[in-house]
């Protein structure tokens, strides 16, 4: 069934710059009616894409110095109970969509990642990296095509997404990790077998896209307990090393549930389940297996969001405590998901 979730006053969790949504006790500047959530068919949705771009600052910023270094250290605070809920925890973050093709964005999803780190938890960064695919196609002359939301992959385009996603993109990333402060391991399905594809049942309609027969995290125990934060292509192979363009949130559930990850997060380029698909206000902010399972059979959930959805609903099943698609257009939606009761998607429970 849908769950209402509780409303709470919150507070952003960022801690590299002062957040001109906060009042000075440091709080998020109360919506205006027409903003805030309302029930539709009995199910809680919200009428702004997030809490970052609902809030609207109510005064400038503190003028004394003094006062917005408290702003900082009463945050720091407040997430307390947060950091203490996932201190030691593994979280798996699927990293994709357009928090990707903005600079800013990515950089800022890197530090929020390190930032969780360094606070205690452990991450492991499982990415897509589908704009960069696009762009390098073009380049060869290949128009990129979908289908269900999975790409189609010929033996060019294969050849295409091995490069891009595990050549560029991977080691793009265990850069920009470096770069803040921490340290990153980049690998891809195909290391140490960390991944075992086969062919998807609809081989001949998708070509080369696989789905994950197997997973074995053994090559991750140590870099995770090591501290360092594991960073994964899905590129994988078959028994007989036949390459394989993995779906990254499928892949990103399997890994999630093998090793007992206590939260998926999806971060994409939507808000995440909507009510009304054409409705962009009719956020679904918590559901249950059953719910999403219902919305799928009525086709409110379709395209993009189907692997979505039931990856979540897979690495649920085998033991991830929650799985959360957000919105990674919004500033922070990593660390407001994790060190706050409010996020910027949807999350699924079991």
């Amino acid at each position: 069934m849908f769950l209402a979730k509780p409303q709470p006053s919150v507070l952003l969790p960022s801690v590299s710059l002062p957040n001109p949504n906060l009042n000075a006790a440091g709080r998020i500047t109360p919506l205006p009616s027409s903003a805030r959530s309302h029930r539709r068919h009995g199910l809680r949705v919200s009428c702004s894409s997030s809490l970052a771009t609902a809030a609207r600052p109510a005064s400038t910023a503190p003028a004394h110095p003094a006062a917005a270094a408290l702003n900082r250290v009463d945050v720091l605070s407040e997430a307390l109970p947060f950091i203490q809920r996932f201190k030691g925890k593994t979280v798996v973050v699927k990293y994709g969509g357009a928090a990707m093709k903005s600079p800013e964005l990515q950089a800022s999803v890197i530090r929020d990642l390190v930032l969780l780190s360094c606070v205690g938890l452990r991450p492991v960064l499982v990415h897509g990296g589908g704009p960069e695919i696009n762009s390098w196609l073009e380049r060869v002359g290949v128009k990129p095509q979908f289908r269900n939301g999975l790409r189609v992959t010929d033996a060019l385009t294969m050849e295409v997404v091995e490069m891009v996603l595990v050549g560029k993109v991977n080691k793009q990333l265990v850069s920009l990790i470096s770069l803040a402060g921490a340290t990153a391991v980049g690998l891809c399905g195909k290391d140490a077998r960390l991944l075992t594809a086969r062919p998807s049942p609809d081989a001949a309609a998708l070509g080369f896209v696989g789905e994950v027969t197997r997973v074995d995290p053994a090559v991750l125990r140590p870099i995770i307990a090591s501290g360092h934060i594991p960073v994964i292509a899905t590129v994988a192979a078959d028994e007989t090393g036949q390459a394989y363009n993995i779906n990254a949130d499928t892949a990103a559930g399997e890994i999630a549930a093998a090793i007992g990850a206590e939260k998926l997060l999806l971060i994409t380029d939507v808000s995440g389940i909507l009510a009304d698909r054409d409705d962009p206000g009719s956020l679904v902010k918590e559901i249950d297996i059953a719910g999403v399972r219902r919305m799928v059979d009525e086709g409110k959930v379709g395209g993009g969001m189907i692997p979505k959805v039931e990856c979540c609903v897979r690495a649920l099943a085998q033991g991830v405590r929650t799985a959360s698609i957000i919105d990674g257009r919004v500033p922070h939606s990593l660390l407001l998901e994790i060190l706050t009761d409010e996020g910027t998607g949807t999350m699924i429970t079991g």
